[in-house]
């Protein structure tokens, strides 16, 4: 039987005021729509010289969209092509609109050649705008009704509160059925491509996007960088952890060895056939750190590391405990088979993150397998 050893580490971001604020990422997707019987070009416009440079190569005809990726802050130019059923060279129009911060970006031109400007928050004003209204037709009639009535007046007023309740409540459900769709979608893919890495015992690791150096004390690591965007990353250290780091996480785990378990969403955890292995939390003897104490020395190279990318700031207080997880091998032909399925180490809803939750995990391998134990991400 064989053994493979692997140590998480799952870092929070816990205290605001002690660490810089995360931005997001300034790029933005804009789709325009030509609702005009004109062609259009669209310019981007240089925020200095403001001279225009045509983006839309060459034109978008009349019914046609066109999607182009830009950034916060970015101005275009919308200008209208001279043409049999469009206007004449000294009578067309011109248009300017700039990127806002928000997502989900739309802007459509008139027959007018004006520019109406939609995203994700005023297109949210105007459905509660909306509800609201309709809400209060219904209201007022109630109350002009009621007359000297108060009772019947405060009657209306709460039945004005209800149906908003009501029509807010019915927007977030199917807000939320459609985030959980999007989840569900999220781990069937993840299940698929398990399947399928896990059975190519010959697949190799992704390709680098390109390699780094990273110098901690006196010594300097090789970090491969195997995913980079905004909000996610993978990176792939070598020589992270030492062999006798690695021994004293598998003496301090020996005697709390128990059955790997998950969240169960209320704050605790629970068994599941999703995950099978065995595990063990860690405290980390911070106070013997200035002694050359090995875990607490390999903590401290997992914050810095995380504060070396991220900018965070992120201190050990307050954060989790390591945790040791074994995965032991029975042989190819094992039908169940020691592992844990896809999952989210945090939230699976692809929202932004929320502050105090999960925002980095360490991956520490200390016994490798020599067929399987695969890591997708």
């Amino acid at each position: 039987m064989m053994r493979m050893s692997i140590i998480f580490i799952f870092l929070a971001l816990l205290v605001q005021s002690a660490t810089p604020k995360v931005h997001r990422s300034v790029n933005r997707s804009i789709q325009i729509v030509n609702e005009s019987a004109s062609k259009i070009e669209i310019f981007w416009v240089h925020p200095e010289t403001r001279e225009p440079s045509l983006m839309s190569n060459p034109f978008i005809v009349p019914g046609a969209d066109f999607s182009l990726n830009s950034f916060v802050g970015h101005e275009f130019l919308v200008k209208e092509m001279p043409g049999k059923n469009g206007c004449q060279v000294d009578s067309c129009k011109t248009e300017n609109f700039k990127v806002s911060p928000n997502d989900e970006q739309v802007i459509r031109v008139s027959p007018e050649i004006t520019v109406t400007f939609v995203d994700n928050k005023i297109r949210a004003r105007k459905e509660a705008d909306e509800l609201i209204k309709a809400c209060q037709v219904d209201a007022r009639k109630r109350v002009e009704l009621a007359g000297q009535d108060k009772a019947a007046a405060l009657d209306a007023m709460d039945d004005l509160v209800n149906c908003v309740q009501g029509g807010v409540s019915s927007r977030l459900e199917t807000v939320n059925e459609e985030i959980a769709f999007q989840a569900s979608v999220r781990t069937d893919i993840a299940a698929l491509l398990e399947n399928y890495t896990c059975t190519d015992d010959s697949l190799n690791s992704s390709k680098d996007i390109t390699t780094q150096q990273w110098k901690q004390a006196d010594l300097t690591r090789t970090v491969h960088i195997k995913h980079e965007r905004p909000t996610s990353r993978i990176h792939v250290i070598e020589n992270f952890i030492s062999d006798d780091e690695c021994d004293a996480m598998e003496a301090a785990a020996q005697k709390s060895l128990h059955r790997a378990t998950v969240a169960d969403g209320k704050g605790g955890s629970r068994l599941s056939d999703n995950r099978k292995a065995m595990q063990a939390g860690i405290k980390v003897p911070w106070k013997d750190e200035a002694s050359g104490n090995a875990i607490a020395r390999l903590s401290r190279r997992v914050y810095d590391y995380t504060n070396h990318v991220l900018g965070l700031g992120i201190e050990e207080h307050g954060q989790e405990d390591l945790m040791s997880i074994q995965y032991f091998g029975r042989g190819k032909n094992d039908t169940e088979p020691d592992r844990y399925t896809p999952h989210c180490d945090g939230d699976c809803t692809g929202l932004p993150h929320k502050h105090g939750t999960r925002m980095a995990t360490m991956v520490m391998y200390c016994d490798v397998a020599d067929l399987g134990g695969h890591t997708n991400f």
